[in-house]
């Protein structure tokens, strides 16, 4: 979940100028957290001169080289979320949020040192491979991921020049078995809704891949194309969603709530900081019956809109426990084209609940395999190929039911079928 505060971080005198005498005991006070600062910073650079001078490859104990690893260190063992951003990873984190990059299409997240994969993005190499959810990355290109510490290195390795290849080795803990894998990189277009579609009995179904700068207006844009057709209830499926910002969250559950009604509340370390999100469209809420897919794999802003829709009773949340990704992340700006992303607050939905660790409970739960939701996604990925034995032949497998689908639009028929029986009753 990324906060994009996009601050410019400079330096600040530490000096204080006490221009009243009766104000110099409580500006004294004041000054202890910069006296702790200034030690601490000293006993740093005590430490930065000795290395410098003492180590035994200069090349690799340089002030740059030791500045810019110190504040790995510093930032990366706080939480798994927090980093240090040099130039290329920066970059790198723009284009997630905002354009292409290439590479083999995968989200992953760090838990108890390792390397996990949260979700393949629909239609990349990555999917295509079969990488499921849960995978751990034992090794790029030969390389063993000895420590899950800076997940933006690791990243990084992934990436690359569209056409070039990458070798992973993958550790699947459902088999206790080990995967080699070798894919080539593509551009990866992050789009952000799929599958717009028009079910029988009158029932949309759209499905977010992620939130991104132009989800909301994508999303819109599929609502109203669906309402267009006589859409009378809705499919909103976030199954292994990683999130994305915290604003196209907002966005999204916007259309299905009144102006000025909460959809989701941050808080950070002082009382102060709560910060609440509410609706600002002026145009009436989309007020059809809603069912919501979550999976393991539906994290961050997934949640948001999950809870948010859940907590006020709007939707019908179906499948398995979400991710638990409930933490906020600020984007600073830094010199040199580097940034900062530091965990800042957590988020809460509408009735309280913190997300964080916990994820969220759905109505009914439908579990799937990872087998199975990897089987779908190629399923969704090949709309083309209707015909059962064709797939088979092309794929290997036959085609798997959707159980979580199909439950979503059981109860959608229900709803509708139970409102339509109270208005027969209720005319004379």
């Amino acid at each position: 979940m990324f906060k994009r505060i996009l601050t410019l971080v400079t330096g600040a005198g530490l000096g204080v100028a006490l221009m009243v005498a009766g104000l110099r005991v409580a500006a004294a006070w004041n000054l202890w957290p910069n006296r702790d600062l200034s030690r601490s910073a000293g006993y740093v650079k005590d430490v930065m001169r000795l290395v410098n001078e003492n180590y035994v490859d200069e090349k690799a104990a340089t002030y740059d080289q030791l500045a810019r690893t110190a504040l790995h260190g510093m930032i990366e063992t706080l939480d798994p979320h927090s980093q240090f951003l040099e130039k290329k990873d920066n970059e790198e984190f723009e284009e997630d949020l905002t354009g292409e990059f290439g590479g083999v299409g995968i989200q992953v997240e760090t838990r108890q040192n390792r390397i996990v994969v949260i979700a393949p993005l629909a239609g990349t190499p990555g999917e295509r491979a079969g990488i499921q959810r849960g995978d751990e990355i034992v090794s790029i290109d030969g390389k063993v991921v000895e420590s899950a510490g800076n997940i933006d290195g690791i990243v990084g390795r992934l990436r690359g020049k569209p056409k070039t290849k990458v070798m992973l080795s993958l550790y699947r803990p459902s088999t206790q078995g080990t995967l080699n894998l070798t894919l080539v990189r593509e551009i990866i277009k992050i789009e952000s809704v799929r599958g717009v579609q028009m079910m029988d009995g009158g029932i949309g179904y759209v499905q977010l891949t992620e939130f991104s700068d132009h989800t909301a207006a994508q999303f819109r844009r599929a609502i109203e194309s669906l309402l267009r057709r006589g859409m009378n209830s809705l499919i909103i499926d976030l199954r292994n969603n990683p999130g994305g910002l915290l604003d196209a969250a907002v966005e999204v559950a916007e259309p299905f709530f009144r102006k000025k009604e909460l959809i989701v509340y941050t808080k950070g370390r002082k009382p102060t900081d709560r910060e609440d999100f509410r609706s600002e469209s002026d145009i009436a809420p989309v007020t059809v019956p809603l069912a919501v897919l979550i999976n393991a794999g539906s994290a961050s802003a997934a949640e948001i809109v999950t809870g948010a829709l859940k907590d006020t009773g709007r939707a019908i949340v179906i499948g398995e426990r979400s991710f638990g990704k409930g933490s906020v992340q600020s984007v600073f700006k830094l010199e040199n084209g580097e940034g900062l992303r530091l965990t800042t607050a957590r988020y809460y939905t509408p009735g309280g609940a913190t997300i964080h660790e916990r994820g969220i409970t759905p109505h009914v739960e439908v579990v799937m395999t990872p087998e199975e939701d990897t089987r779908l996604a190629r399923q969704r990925s090949r709309p083309d190929i209707t015909d059962p034995a064709a797939f088979k032949e092309r794929f290997g497998f036959e085609p798997v039911i959707d159980r979580q689908l199909e439950t979503a639009v059981a109860m959608l028929k229900g709803v509708r079928l139970f409102a339509e029986r109270g208005a027969e009753r209720a005319t004379p």
